[in-house]
């Protein structure tokens, strides 16, 4: 094996112009690729975390029937507090649960005694609701970072269109789950920083004043949001969980909870999947250019050398070595493109997150981009790129290794 790669190496150096050209269009391949699966992976993971940490959590549970009436927020459909209990008690006992946080969700009417408008609104426990979303505080653009009793967080998009401040005290006007109508006074503590996606519009109060202007008894729980200590453990703890829940049923025999991950509760998880399924055909795209590339350079080595093939033949050696001969070639060509691409790529995207790339997200502004490449990446598009080189060598080989000597030594 070691002088086929000696005579590979070789022949490549025969032919150093056709060689370096090659190799670098299967680089540039590879630097393309590398690129733009650093780029878009960054920017993928950086809005689900966005998403994920200032809005909904990494999971959400809900009554059974809830989710598909949600734009409504109906009350009726809230967990009583049995079903809660038994919720927290679950989620309590398992080791992937880092916090959890339950919610009241309702809408009303927010009046500055001048104007109204309506308003979504979310009660919640300040301490549960900020470890479960850690980036919610950093969304207060105006105000303590904190929520009390008898205050409020209210988008900057609502803000701005009533005239309100931080300080200033606004009415919200709700009807309870029995159709009566209440309303309760609230002091403006802080202003939200508006994002993209539901929820990116909703005000926050206390839990305890959601109860009161709703006139409820008891808690009675919308939703509850769930953060995991392993983002990768997602979907199967999202199972897991759905198989704990399962045994909960109502008087009639069904499930009394449904389980909801981030992916079928925002609208974004559409634009993360066109990134990944422009991500494989970005890599199609690669293969595609090392395949005609590498199978180019071969047709041509064959051809060139048909009667040195021939004389190789004559003295004796067999057809499987003149074969893996030519596919060692292949190799190494992928191989030199693969890892001047995986260098060269790799100094570029040190290069753009020392330049720093910023864009805006919908209302976010000013967001940087840290391009980063799992090392699982760079090695099966290394992978790729060796695999392919050597397919597109197999067909030149083969013919390589089925020539006649005695018809190859009379070509001219």
């Amino acid at each position: 094996m070691g002088n086929l790669f000696k005579i590979a190496v070789r022949n490549l150096r025969r032919y150093k112009r056709r060689t370096l050209l090659t190799a670098s269009l299967v680089m540039i391949g590879v630097i393309f690729v590398l690129l733009y699966i650093s780029v878009s992976g960054s920017f993928r993971n950086m809005m689900v975390g966005q998403i994920t940490d200032s809005m909904l959590g990494h999971l959400e549970v809900h009554r059974k029937g809830y989710l598909a009436s949600i734009d409504n927020l109906p009350l009726n459909l809230n967990l009583n507090p049995q079903a809660f209990k038994k919720l927290a008690d679950i989620l309590g006992h398992q080791p992937e649960v880092e916090a959890f946080s339950p919610r009241i969700k309702f809408g009303g009417m927010f009046s500055t005694f001048v104007e109204t408008t309506n308003v979504r609104l979310n009660g919640v426990s300040p301490d549960q609701e900020f470890k479960t979303i850690p980036l919610l505080p950093s969304r207060i653009i105006r105000g303590p970072k904190t929520l009390n009793k008898g205050e409020i967080l209210v988008p900057d998009l609502l803000a701005r269109g009533m005239k309100v401040d931080v300080g200033d005290t606004i009415v919200i006007v709700a009807t309870n789950k029995d159709g009566s109508v209440n309303g309760k006074q609230f002091r403006v503590s802080g202003i939200l920083d508006s994002v993209t996606g539901p929820g990116g519009r909703d005000g926050y109060i206390h839990i305890e004043d959601a109860m009161e202007t709703l006139r409820m008894e008891e808690m009675e729980i919308s939703e509850v949001a769930l953060r995991l200590k392993d983002f990768g453990q997602l979907n199967p703890f999202s199972d897991k969980l759905e198989r704990l829940l399962s045994g909960e049923a109502n008087k009639e025999g069904k499930s009394i909870f449904e389980v909801h991950t981030w992916e079928k509760l925002s609208p974004f998880f559409n634009i993360a999947r066109m990134i990944d399924v422009m991500s494989f055909f970005i890599k199609l795209m690669l293969i595609a250019v090392v395949l005609i590339s590498i199978m180019n350079v071969m047709i041509m080595a064959v051809y060139e050398r048909i009667r040195e093939i021939g004389t190789i033949a004559a003295i004796g050696t067999l057809p499987g070595k003149i074969l893996s001969m030519f596919l060692v070639e292949g190799f190494c060509l992928g191989a030199i493109g693969a890892l001047a691409g995986n260098i060269l790529g790799i100094i570029i995207i040190l290069i753009l997150n020392r330049i720093g790339i910023t864009f805006d997200f919908g209302l976010q502004k000013g967001l940087v981009l840290s391009a980063t490449i799992a090392p699982g990446d760079v090695l099966i598009i290394s992978l790729i790129v060796i695999l392919i080189s050597v397919i597109a060598s197999l067909q030149p080989a083969f013919k390589a290794s089925r020539m006649e000597p005695i018809k190859a030594l009379r070509h001219v």
